[in-house]
């Protein structure tokens, strides 16, 4: 797990050196810069697999040169496939550069799909830049997922990109601005629409795409993209539930020994919610299937009381694995949230327990599992229960906007040519007339990759800590997306059902079995997260009062127009340093 920074066009080191030093939380195990006329690479390394031989960027025998950001869980066998291939790492980075140099044997200008091919081959997280200097080009990868993060802006005459926004802020021509139309997407849907950031002219690299870029006549140029992978649910007409909760679980039990590869301590993120209590349940079998240790566990939340706790103590202890617990201090909110604002880069301020459970993790593992994922993939989450309350709500929502691009978004007339959007359409009528479809209108525009991935990636990278999902790995995945839309939400009973019919297979206690689902940050913290909005309503109001064409959607969602009060103050204001370590009045202040 890395931090990665890079310039095309113009390229300037000492301006990526600052870049790395802005994301230095992603990987303090060590820096290495690279550059010629036409770009400059920068990395951050947090070292998880070859701790001492895999420092980046990686140059090849051929002059290509990469910077990467994940992991490769098939790198081994990948490694076994091209034997001849002049290895100078033991790590799985460099499989990247081997399996492209493969392919360019093959192919004497290869596109963006020919590139696709073999980035196909890569079974794991990850995003990466990778520089061809023989024909002067840039490629832009993300996986699959969207589980690793590659934002990129054209700032002045080059194209720079990076792991995090904040590391823009090396360069003295990027002034941050609010994307107001973004943010009213975001308001809307509850998370960053397709391929923006929340700031103007910073978009991402959509996930399971490579972009080729070049240096052509003064400024960067797109020259080709290819998506290369589309999750796609494809539900089975005949299904049988006896046999698939095995299959299930057995592709699941794959998904979680792959997980374990590293070369340092891993650890599970254990909620007691089913999904990162099943992550907890196989752990057992997945270390002994892929000769690894067994994970302890580790467990945050506002009182020995709270039913998360309650739940993660009877999972722990019934499965016979070490567990490590805290509770969260009375003024955790006060102590963290700016900390969570800055490093988040968005509006959510509901998960604060995620500074103190990763904080504490990070001092005994480097990595760390979880169960984000499900929910997409399964049905887990509340509102799918109602699809038409759901979309009422949406519709409320968009009718409480004051601005011209309102009734753009009302009548589903994006400007499809925007690249902040990966479709013209956006209106809940349009994607919410089913589970299915609703599943996959979520999966394909960011639900998961810009909000849920993005929460776990910026907080537990923030401490220095991997967190992996192997909900999302690819056998289970598979398996998922073949379940028919009664198998996640059935007529009768609890959501998710084909994953607890799984679970049941487990040692798992039947009331964790059959345990409804949660908000995860409400869940955790609900006193404290009600207090602290109760201790900043008048700021809340002003706040909301400051932005004429939503304001009465903030009003609506006050823990939103928190979190977007400490945003402007913390990533819109011109700073010389970072200024998360100021007290929530002391931001606020700057703003209001």
């Amino acid at each position: 797990m890395c931090g990665l920074a890079g310039m095309l066009g113009a390229p300037d080191p000492s301006i990526i050196k600052k870049m790395i030093q802005l994301q230095n939380h992603r990987g303090p195990n060590g820096s290495g810069f690279w550059h010629d006329e036409s770009v400059c690479l920068g990395h951050a390394r947090l070292a998880i697999v070859d701790l001492e031989g895999s420092p980046q960027p990686i140059q090849s025998q051929e002059g290509n040169v990469l910077i990467a950001n994940g992991e490769i869980y098939n790198f081994e066998s990948l490694r076994s496939s091209m034997p001849d291939y002049p290895w100078t790492t033991s790590g799985d980075s460099e499989t990247i550069l081997a399996l492209f140099e493969k392919t360019m044997g093959a192919s004497v200008t290869p596109s963006a799909k020919d590139h696709g091919a073999w980035i196909q081959q890569l079974d794991g997280m990850f995003a990466f830049a990778l520089w061809h200097p023989q024909y002067k080009q840039l490629i832009l990868a993300r996986d699959e997922m969207g589980i690793k993060p590659l934002i990129r802006s054209r700032i002045g005459s080059s194209l720079v990109f990076s792991s995090e926004v904040k590391a823009l802020r090396a360069h003295s021509e990027f002034y941050p601005q609010l994307d107001e139309q973004a943010l009213m997407a975001r308001l809307v849907w509850e998370y960053p629409l397709d391929s923006t950031t929340l700031f103007l002219d910073v978009h991402q690299v959509r996930p399971g795409t490579v972009e080729v870029w070049s240096f052509d006549n003064g400024e960067p140029t797109l020259l080709d993209s290819h998506r290369f992978s589309t999750p796609r649910l494809n539900p089975l007409e005949d299904y049988n539930e006896e046999t698939g909760a095995q299959k299930l679980l057995d592709g699941f039990i794959d998904s979680v020994g792959q997980r374990l590869m590293a070369d340092v301590p891993v650890g599970i993120v254990l909620s007691g919610g089913l999904d990162s209590s099943l992550v907890a349940a196989v752990a057992n079998d997945a270390a002994y299937r892929y000769n690894r240790p067994i994970p302890e566990c580790w467990t945050v939340a506002e009182s020995e009381d709270n039913p998360d706790w309650v739940a993660a103590e009877l999972v722990a202890s019934s499965l016979d694995l070490m567990h490590h617990q805290s509770i969260m201090e009375q003024n955790s909110f006060a102590q963290h949230l700016p900390s969570l604002s800055w490093h988040g880069e968005d509006l959510d301020v509901s998960v604060l327990f995620f500074q103190p459970l990763f904080q504490t993790m990070a001092k005994s593992v480097r990595v760390g599992l979880c169960g984000q994922g499900a929910d997409e993939i399964h049905g887990g989450y509340p509102r799918y229960a109602d699809l038409n309350a759901h979309r009422h709500e949406l519709e409320h929502r968009i009718s409480m906007l004051h601005h011209p691009f309102a009734r753009q978004f009302e009548q589903g007339e994006l400007d499809s040519e925007d690249e902040r959007w990966w479709g013209g359409d956006h209106r809940p009528q349009t994607h919410l007339g089913g589970l299915q479809d609703t599943l996959q209108f979520e999966l394909e525009h960011g639900q998961l990759s810009n909000f849920q991935l993005r929460l776990v990636d910026r907080h537990s990278m923030a401490h220095s800590l991997e967190v992996r999902v192997p909900f999302l790995g690819r056998s289970h995945r598979k398996d998922a997306f073949s379940l028919p839309s009664n198998q996640r939400l059935p007529s009768e009973g609890l959501e998710k059902k084909a994953l607890r019919k799984a679970a049941s297979l487990t040692s798992l206690p039947k009331s964790v079995v059959e345990r409804k689902k949660l908000p995860a940050g409400t869940a955790t913290s609900p006193t404290l997260l009600s207090s602290c909005l109760n201790e900043y309503s008048a700021q809340i109001e002003e706040i909301s009062s400051r932005w004429n064409f939503c304001e009465p959607l903030l009003r609506h969602q006050p823990e939103i127009a928190l979190g977007l009060g400490l945003f402007e103050s913390l990533h819109l204001i011109e700073y010389d340093q970072p200024q998360h370590h100021r007290s929530i009045d002391a931001l606020l202040a700057e703003v209001i």
